[in-house]
């Protein structure tokens, strides 16, 4: 437990802005029951997933249009008051957080698919619409929209963080498959960027810059999004491996080989544990892949038996298939509960999650090390990774009102990233900044990297009302 003890870089700075009472009148006044500034819905609003805790915003506005944000936001530049977008509320790194007071825009009412177009492989959503919801309304023509994070999270929080999940390794991440935006800017206005055409060389990619910024430079209010084609044939695997070194040299090798794999999780026998207890499965308590196989028939099956056999030369072992869609259902979806799943395992606990990406061929030594420290440490811990393009996940499990817990678990962060910064990767692969990696930010881009972040924002947002304290400081 020797570690290091300085960890307020890691704390968020609270510097509540005055909130003038005529603004919130004039709040009320245009948006009546749709604003709420009850406590318990102001609170509701004001902590997400990650482990900090700051005061609530002054008041909650329900937005139902593109008109209704604009309003909002246009009110708020008025009179300077910080705005925070709002969507489902999974954010693990404290982005929803009003470390410097303001309102929150709730955006769950806009959920409604705009247009679905079949044979561009495109739909357009509202910000509020679930990546499950999504998923349901295309499936009858046929399609799919691959990326899923952990949660159902909204398809306006997932483009704003640039999320991934356990596609990421065959479909890329949202930065890859968003083509177009609606955004309210700073000043109320709406901006759209983007086409539905695949490709566009026509000025700033401004659609890039909107994605991952964490709703410091802009409000989404519409998303256009790439579409796939159902697979003709889908089967997934679960491989048993002695240590995680063999895992991780397997997936190394199947990327390697370019074999087109479509998902590749790795979870560690003690996580496995704790799924198990969570959604009652029966998997073998090993270290595990877990794999999933798209295309025809022939494809699939000649994908699967390549990695198989890159599986045995490493020690895997009790290849077990799930190829009814009601067997994959039950693993991913277990899968995609790990996270609660290990906060069950401990009650009254909290988790302080981090993810990380580096390079393929750098994810063996990254994660052994890692795993190593955290042994040592002593707290629980959940490891899961999106191995197949070199990102995974900790979660180290604290008891909230233990200052000594909470510094250890920052320590092992601290270490983590301090790590696969040296191996030429990135302090998160697809949690994004929010509060939690602002210390590492200039560590990754380097000074004049974020000075010309710092540059675009006070650009676009001169008075720093858009989810400021986020990122960067300013």
């Amino acid at each position: 437990m020797n570690a290091p003890t300085d960890i307020t870089h890691l704390l968020p700075t609270v510097a509540q802005r005055e909130v003038p009472a005529d603004f919130i009148a004039a709040l009320q006044a245009r948006f009546g029951a749709q604003c709420s500034t009850a406590l318990a819905v102001r609170e509701q609003h004001g902590r997400d997933e990650s482990t900090f805790t700051v005061p609530p915003p002054a008041a909650v506005v329900f937005a139902q249009s593109t008109q209704d944000v604009a309003d909002a936001v246009a009110l708020c530049a008025q009179h300077k008051v910080p705005v925070i977008p709002f969507g489902v509320g999974s954010s693990l790194e404290g982005h929803l957080l009003a470390v410097q007071g303001g309102i929150s825009i709730d955006v769950g009412r806009m959920d409604k698919v705009l247009s679905i177009n079949a044979e561009d492989l495109t739909v357009t959503v509202q910000p509020g619409v679930t990546r499950k919801a999504l998923n349901e309304a295309v499936k009858s023509e046929g399609l799919f929209f691959p990326i899923d994070p952990g949660a159902d999270a909204s398809i306006g929080g997932m483009t704003a963080t640039r999320a991934s999940g356990t596609n990421a390794v065959r479909y890329g991440t949202m930065r890859e498959n968003v083509l177009a935006l609606e955004v309210v800017t700073a000043r109320g206005e709406v901006l759209r960027t983007g086409t539905r055409a695949k490709k566009s060389s026509a000025g700033y990619d401004l659609t890039r810059l909107m994605v991952g910024s964490e709703g410091t430079l802009g409000v989404i209010t519409e998303v256009t999004l790439k579409l796939y084609p159902l697979p003709e044939a889908i089967s997934a695997a679960i491989c048993s491996f002695p240590t995680i070194e063999a895992a991780v040299r397997t997936v190394i090798q199947v990327i390697q080989l370019g074999v087109p794999i479509a998902r590749c999780e790795l979870i560690d026998a003690n996580t496995v544990r704790m799924v198990n207890a969570h959604s009652k499965l029966g998997l073998r308590e090993e270290h595990m892949l877990l794999m999933e196989f798209h295309g025809s028939p022939a494809s699939v099956q000649e994908q699967a038996e390549t990695v198989q056999e890159i599986a045995s030369e490493f020690g895997g072992n009790a290849f077990e298939w799930a190829t009814t869609p009601e067997e994959r259902t039950r693993l991913w979806t277990a899968r995609h509960n790990a996270y609660f799943a290990a906060i069950q395992s401990k009650p009254g606990c909290r988790a302080v999650s981090t993810d990380t990406c580096v390079p393929i061929s750098r994810l063996a030594d990254c994660l052994l090390d890692s795993v190593a420290e955290a042994d040592a440490a002593g707290l629980p811990y959940f490891l899961v990774g999106h191995v197949g393009d070199g990102n995974f996940h900790f979660g180290y499990l604290i008891d909230p009102d233990s200052a000594e817990e909470r510094r250890i678990a920052e320590a092992l962060n601290v270490k983590l990233v301090a790590r696969a910064l040296r191996l030429e990767g990135t302090c998160t692969g697809e949690h994004g900044v929010g509060l939690h990696k602002m210390g590492f930010l200039l560590d990754e881009a380097g000074a004049g990297a974020v000075e010309m972040m710092r540059t675009i924002k006070r650009a676009l947002d001169p008075d720093n009302i858009l989810n400021p304290g986020k990122i960067f400081a300013l």
